[in-house]
């Protein structure tokens, strides 16, 4: 059995790119760690430059992208099951497995061995959580990791009233319920992280922003609001979606909208780096290399790595 491949980084910083090389290289297939680029038809928004998945005129594999419509909800337990389900299929196949995403949460969950179960809604926890702030649902967040000792629900995905919600509702159900009776298989990976420096994070974001806006990406969430999808099911996805959502329906300005979304963005990748770093304190291992050196340099290394 081949050892998986790990590449995580936070937005921007050139990983998606990196795991199609390694796939490439390594005869494998990219399974994607990204909470929103499961969603069809939600493209520009989460980047998925489904071009970039070839190499030299060969077409890379890739799984776990486009297999939810819009407006669901997406969740953890669901990750981790459809994840397995890609990664032996890559085995059968005989090809090496190549992890790729920066959603902290799922590459932890997967390589952490977490043990999961399904959550059911609880109405009643809801009713009672309405009309919060997002500072007050923060708050309870917190208390509740502490009792339950969890390393999940970091700032990086609450970054909404009712994502908050959903993970008070799941830390909630995990200290009345424990989750030992579900196994999740311990799996063997390299892991890898792609940095780049604050300021050529920032400049990249910048110009990846402006770009995405000119060339398509309120188009697209007018095209999901004309579906009839909720405004308020595009808010949830935060980030583009919260903010030009926002501006579509006529809360905010584009002036606004660009300048809210710009920080935000940039704050995300910080709180990215904060999750990976946490997971080194958690004694993950990850193999750091410089997202701007050429893709040759970065493959010698990761081969050598592979080769130890």
């Amino acid at each position: 059995m081949q050892k998986m491949i790990t590449i995580i980084g936070p937005t921007a910083s050139g990983k998606t790119s990196l795991a199609v090389a390694v796939a490439s290289s390594f005869n494998g297939e990219i399974i994607s760690a990204d909470s929103r680029q499961v969603y069809r038809r939600m493209d520009i928004g989460t980047g998925k430059d489904l071009n970039e998945y070839q190499n030299a005129g060969k077409k890379i594999a890739y799984h776990l992208i486009d297999i939810c419509e819009p407006g669901t909800k997406y969740n953890l337990f669901e990750y981790q099951r459809d994840f397995l389900a890609a990664y032996y299929q890559i085995i059968e196949r005989n090809k090496r497995p190549v992890l790729c995403g920066g959603t902290g949460l799922y590459v932890e969950s997967v390589l952490g061995s977490y043990q999961l179960s399904p959550v059911p809604q609880n109405p009643t926890l809801r009713k009672s959580l309405e009309g919060k702030s997002i500072e007050e649902l923060t708050g309870i967040l917190e208390k509740l990791k502490q009792q339950n000792n969890s390393t999940m629900h970091n700032k990086t995905d609450v970054d909404s009233a009712q994502r908050a919600i959903r993970a008070i509702e799941i830390e909630t159900y995990n200290l009345l319920n424990p989750t030992s009776e579900r196994a999740f298989p311990q799996l063997e990976s390299l892991l890898i992280g792609v940095h780049v420096d604050r300021d050529t994070r920032r400049k990249r974001i910048s110009e990846r922003l402006k770009f995405r806006l000119e060339n398509g990406m309120i188009e697209e969430i007018k095209g999901l609001l004309q579906e009839g999808i909720p405004a308020d099911n595009l808010l949830y996805y935060g980030l583009e979606y919260k903010y030009v959502t926002d501006h579509v329906i006529g809360n905010i300005s584009y002036k606004e909208m660009y300048d809210r979304l710009e920080i935000a963005i940039h704050q995300f990748a910080k709180r990215q780096m904060t999750w990976f770093r946490g997971m080194e304190r958690r004694g993950f291992h990850i193999h750091w290399v410089e997202g701007t050196l050429p893709m040759e340099e970065k493959l010698k290394e990761i081969k050598r790595l592979t080769d130890n």
